[in-house]
């Protein structure tokens, strides 16, 4: 018997299987234990910041200028905030640190028992920028073996497994290396049964480029997630062109408010703009390939540090949602019937 047949119809969390109907509303792409700090900034010889009233809106705002606030490495906060989320409404949480931005497997399991929230853990790698001579030198063989055994086995001696294949991450220009980790991503997929979630590069040709990459070397587009789309593509059109690859579109800047994006010369849309877009393509009939989130990892995002944590969608979203027009039935389908169906094994 293949070992990953016995996860099939099922969703895997850091504590074990568990049923599609025990998922609940779901934060699809979070962080709630890494290190998403920027290497120049990690090998500088900057102090790690200390987070006060005075100094937290300029923090927030240079959010990967300040060492130490992509770094969270606190578990009785992180506990505090999965609780206040479960208080909000969600249910369960999507962590999708992997190999370059410090997966922490039993730290996400003793965080899941204590805040009593499901949380199902990403593998794979992130962009190359991150890691290690030794990881990059890897063969497709070696990084579909790994991939497999996180999602089979259990990462490492941990026998903690994972439950999505991602976030993989993607440059743009797009590495060797990336398309040889998104290659190995889609073999783990065809022996599994995961969902893949990609980090795309920061232009507007990425994501039709790596789903076409996934589609060719056999993935399934309909369970790849292209996320980050509102820091990627602006055009309608491109938009439309994307989702009408069957991939799904995922929405995850939630909380943001800001136009400023430290890593490119655009504005971000704020979460009415964000609602706006996802109505549009709501209205031409893509319910079903949307997804919604925070992508929260810094420190100045937590309710700790004066942020808005992972509760802001389920408290300040979903009214917004409602006073737009969103139904139930559609509120429902992108916090809980999309997310179960993505992380469901197949």
């Amino acid at each position: 018997m293949n070992p990953a047949s016995k996860s099939r119809g099922r969703i895997q969390t850091v504590r074990g299987l568990i049923e599609p109907e025990q998922l609940g509303p779901t934060l699809i792409h979070e962080h709630v234990l890494c290190d998403l700090t920027p290497p120049s900034l990690a090998n500088s010889e900057e102090r790690e910041v200390e987070i006060t009233l005075e100094n937290v809106w300029e923090i927030q705002y240079h959010w990967v200028k300040h060492l130490g606030n992509s770094r969270l490495n606190e578990e009785k906060i992180a506990v505090q905030e999965l609780r206040r989320m479960g208080k909000a409404g969600g249910r369960s949480i999507v962590e999708l640190s992997n190999v370059g931005t410090k997966r922490n497997p039993q730290g996400l399991e003793r965080i899941s028992k204590e805040a009593e929230i499901h949380i199902i853990m990403g593998c794979g790698t992130y962009i190359e920028e991150f890691l290690t001579p030794e990881v990059c030198d890897k063969t497709v063989e070696m990084l579909t073996r790994e991939i497999i055994s996180d999602i089979v086995e259990g990462v490492g001696e941990t026998g903690i497994k994972a439950g999505i294949i991602g976030e993989m991450g993607c440059s743009h220009p797009w590495t060797v290396f990336e398309k040889r980790a998104l290659h190995a991503a889609v073999l783990a997929q065809q022996e599994t049964g995961a969902t893949i979630t990609v980090h795309p590069g920061r232009h507007p040709d990425a994501p039709y480029k790596i789903v076409g990459f996934i589609q060719e070397a056999g993935g399934d587009p309909a369970r790849t997630i292209i996320c980050h789309i509102e820091r990627t593509i602006f055009d309608k059109r491109r938009l439309l062109r994307l989702v009408d690859t069957g991939c799904v579109l995922e929405f995850d800047f939630f909380g943001i408010e800001s136009s400023y994006y430290p890593f490119q010369q655009i504005d971000l849309p704020n979460d009415g703009m964000r609602l706006n877009v996802i109505r549009t393509l709501i209205d031409k009939g893509h319910l079903s390939r949307i997804l919604i989130s925070h992508d929260l990892c810094t420190k100045t995002r937590l309710v700790h540090y004066g942020g808005h944590g992972y509760g802001h969608i389920f408290m300040n979203v979903i009214p917004m949602m409602i006073r737009k027009g969103f139904s139930d039935i559609e509120i429902d389908t992108l916090l809980n019937k999309n997310p179960c169906r993505l992380l469901t094994f197949v």
